[in-house]
């Protein structure tokens, strides 16, 4: 299928047919779950969501029910008409009856978080760097690239995935939210996920870009340090991640947040103040992607941050 084309449309007997009756399932997320296929090509393996029917969410809220509808035809909205490299691409979709599934390309290496959360698994620190910049070109793409500004809203590691040549691709568009060409903030619901949400969701504010800063900022300190943010299992000072980077960062000690593998100490320092300034809690104080590009290309000096913790 050619990376040009537009997103076509799938019969259910179709996709049925691709996944073998729906029986190997890649992960679930909060709107569906996902199944590897192959098309009728007998080639192209593909990744296919299949949003929860309505009538099997009876247990569940009528407004789930339509987030769920919003985040179907979303996803298509936004996806289907962006064209950079390193966002995954929705090949199609079907749309019969109460049946909603989005089919994808195929990643072989699970997402980010299977990689940076998984001890046997850990990149190496080059390949960390490269990640970051990778993911942040893509964020930028997003906010500043498109017709339409877009604000993914759900930056976090379980949607970036990792294909076979390691690259990175930002997924799962079924909460972002499109801008007009001339606008640069919205009001909408609460969105995206607990430990990467900004604090401006909690408001009754105008949202902006800088909530995907603010995620793009616990995942570069989560990638840098291969650890969640929140961490029950390490000793107490070090369970809240963005406070102990800060820590580190203060004591001049960053070699405690190294796991798998010894850095480039400058280049750490670089990766964590850009993750601080990222996660400030006013957005004003946050940098653009742009900035955050230019910081993490050393064309832009990553000056000493505030604490993430405004009590500190």
């Amino acid at each position: 299928m050619s990376e040009g084309m537009a997103p076509r449309s799938f019969s259910y007997s179709e996709l049925r047919r691709a996944t073998n009756g729906f029986s190997v399932q890649l992960g679930k997320g909060g709107f569906g779950t996902v199944f590897k296929g192959t098309l009728s090509d007998g080639e192209t393996t593909i990744a296919v969501k299949k949003l929860d029917k309505a009538q099997e969410e009876k247990r569940r809220s009528e407004k789930m029910v339509k987030r769920g509808e919003r985040a179907f035809h979303m996803e298509i909205k936004v996806i289907g008409k962006t064209h950079q490299r390193n966002l995954i691409r929705l090949l199609g979709f079907c749309h019969e009856g109460s049946n909603r599934l989005l089919v994808y390309e195929y990643t072989s290496n699970g997402s980010l978080a299977d990689l940076i959360f998984d001890p046997e698994r850990w990149p190496r620190w080059t390949e960390r760097v490269r990640i970051a910049s990778d993911v942040a070109k893509d964020i930028l793409y997003l906010h500043e690239g498109c017709e339409k500004p877009i604000i993914h809203s759900d930056i976090k590691p379980q949607n970036i995935l990792m294909d076979e040549n390691g690259t990175a691709k930002i997924s799962s568009f079924g909460l972002a939210k499109r801008l007009m060409p001339t606008q640069t903030r919205t009001m909408t619901d609460r969105r995206g996920t607990p430990g990467y949400v900004a604090p401006e969701w909690n408001g009754d504010t105008a949202i902006t870009a800088k909530v995907d800063v603010y995620g793009f900022g616990i995942v570069l300190l989560e990638l840098a340090c291969c650890r969640q943010t929140i961490d029950a299992r390490v000793e107490p000072e070090e369970i809240v991640l963005t406070q102990w980077a800060y820590n580190c960062l203060q004591a001049r000690e960053l070699e405690k947040l190294l796991r798998g593998e010894e850095a480039e100490m400058a280049e750490l320092e670089r990766l964590v103040k850009i993750g601080l300034w990222c996660i400030q809690p006013l957005p004003d104080s946050r940098p653009s992607m742009k900035k955050v590009m230019m910081m993490l290309d050393g064309n832009l000096e990553a000056s000493h941050p505030p604490s993430p913790n405004p009590r500190n």
